[in-house]
């Protein structure tokens, strides 16, 4: 018989202690995890991170009271004041993505100040508890239609970096630029610039040349530029519009394809940015705020999934038991009208004396 005596407690383990001690300094590291100064003001919607860095480096940006540098590193009990004014930073995981699809009227600016004193874009908008409205994009005083908004600066610079590849969809009408031909319709010998508009050769009242000119490019002041895509969207005459998409967005690139052929745009009007699109029962001033699967589409389509965040679902029940058969369903007893339970079908109910 051996008289080994037994331990009380198992023998600890050295490899395990120390795997419990890398897991607690991980996780305090992970909590104080410090993030470019950059980045940060990018995320707070105050421009792109290359303009950015050169207010850091003109002395604009203040961390805990120091001016900052270039390659500066932040974490998020740090406090950064932006021109004096203190930059509000919501606590991670806290805030919630949100974007306004906004029906932009002519005559609006996309500026938060102006020196004439112009109706501005964000007059509009409703108020916001944190942060603040970031536009996405910008459309000129004569040009109506999409404008999104919101409050993630990081989605905002990744949806109008020209490397995202992002599209912009238009609705444009052009017309000659001729003032005696302006109130003119299209006819078989017209021409403008140079353009010719015969009958037998012509799509959509212009010439399949120039069409196919702006689909493979046109070299504009700041180079080449084109259409990704050009379709008909109805019309006679003066009112004949066509549908257009650009993915680079430059500095009125849509006006200035068509005046490099020789039209000028009369009407301008934003359909689509990205997987979102101008709703019809939208009117001109009027916001609305996108769905939770539109946000999630219009995050996905940059590469930020991350800032979406997914509700986990409660674990479903098995629809067999450990044997394998399935699972009898329990039926509550059904009631008389007096509350008390009536005895199942097919029993005998027993009688009280």
């Amino acid at each position: 018989m051996d008289k080994t005596p037994k331990r009380p407690f198992p023998k600890p383990n050295p490899a395990r202690r120390k795997n419990n001690r890398t897991k607690k300094i991980t996780s305090t590291i992970s909590q104080h995890q410090s993030e470019k100064l950059q980045k940060v003001l990018a995320e707070a919607g105050l421009g792109s991170r290359r303009s950015l860095e050169h207010w850091i480096a003109s002395g604009r940006v203040d961390v805990n009271g120091v001016p900052a540098t270039l390659g500066a590193r932040v974490q998020g009990s740090d406090t950064i004041r932006v021109d004096g004014r203190k930059l509000f930073r919501p606590p991670p995981g806290t805030a919630r993505l949100r974007v306004l699809r906004y029906h932009k009227p002519v005559g609006e600016i996309c500026s938060r100040a102006d020196p004439e004193d112009r109706p501005s874009v964000f007059q509009r908008l409703p108020g916001i508890s944190r942060g603040r409205w970031i536009a996405v994009g910008r459309l000129d005083i004569n040009t109506c239609g999409l404008l999104l908004f919101t409050n993630a600066g990081e989605l905002a610079n990744r949806l109008m970096h020209p490397s995202s590849g992002t599209e912009r969809e238009y609705a444009v009408r052009v017309l000659p630029w001729s003032p005696e031909k302006d109130s003119a319709q299209f006819s078989s010998d017209e021409s403008s610039a140079g353009i010719k508009y015969d009958p037998n050769g012509k799509k959509n009242g212009i010439a399949l040349d120039v069409i196919e000119r702006l689909r493979k490019g046109v070299r504009l002041e700041d180079g080449v530029a084109r259409f990704e895509d050009i379709t008909d969207a109805g019309g006679q005459g003066q009112n004949h519009w066509y549908h257009v998409t650009i993915r680079e967005g430059k500095t009125h690139e849509v006006r200035r394809l068509w005046e490099a052929v020789g039209l000028r745009v009369s009407r301008l009007i934003r359909i689509r940015y990205g997987p979102i699109r101008l709703e019809r029962d939208l009117r001109p001033g009027r916001w609305e705020e996108l769905s939770a699967w539109e946000t999630a589409q219009l995050a996905r389509s940059v590469g930020l999934g991350r800032l979406i965040g997914t509700p986990k679902l409660p674990p479903r029940k098995p629809r067999y038991g450990e044997s394998g058969k399935p699972r009898k369903a329990f039926r509550k007893p059904p009631e008389d009208r007096s509350g008390s339970r009536l005895p199942p079908r097919g029993s005998n109910p027993t009688t009280r004396s």
